[in-house]
């Protein structure tokens, strides 16, 4: 699988092991950024890593900024996005298997490395079950992606 990984400067401490764990699972790293400590807005990150799920460039991706919470709000907002924040290894992979998710979202300042490298493991072997209540659900959570907003 190609991994789409995107993060901002707050996550940026653990690009590198993520990415390791990433490549150690035989799997590639689309690396769109950031690429040092500089100040960023992790918005442009969450939207890199949308963009290349839906053309087809990743099959799944990975956001790290400080907290998660951002990147993972960020990245929610686009249609065909499923973005969780995990912090425990059960969400990374049951999120995966019963709700199709398609981006791992992290937090730097929360997590070490070693609790970021099982999660990534954890979400990138897990598999979408497929199950009937689960497609039931999904197709629940797409139709309030059309749902007009109330200005």
């Amino acid at each position: 699988m190609i991994i789409a990984l995107g993060v901002d400067h707050g996550g940026f401490s653990l690009k590198k092991t993520v990415s390791a764990a990433i490549e150690a699972d035989n799997h590639e790293v689309l690396d769109l950024g950031t690429f040092d400590e500089t100040p960023v807005d992790y918005p442009d990150y969450a939207k890199s890593v949308a963009e290349a799920l839906l053309n087809g460039q990743a099959q799944r991706g990975i956001l790290i900024c400080g907290s998660g919470v951002g990147a993972c709000v960020a990245a929610n907002k686009i249609v065909g996005i499923r973005a969780c924040l995990c912090h425990d290894t059960y969400s990374a992979h049951q999120g995966v298997e019963h709700d199709d998710m398609n981006v791992l979202c992290l937090g730097a300042r929360i997590i070490g490395p070693a609790l970021a490298v099982e999660l990534v493991k954890s979400f990138l072997a897990a598999h979408f079950s497929g199950s009937e209540r689960h497609k039931r659900r999904l197709k629940k959570v797409a139709a309030l992606e059309k749902t007009p907003s109330h200005d």
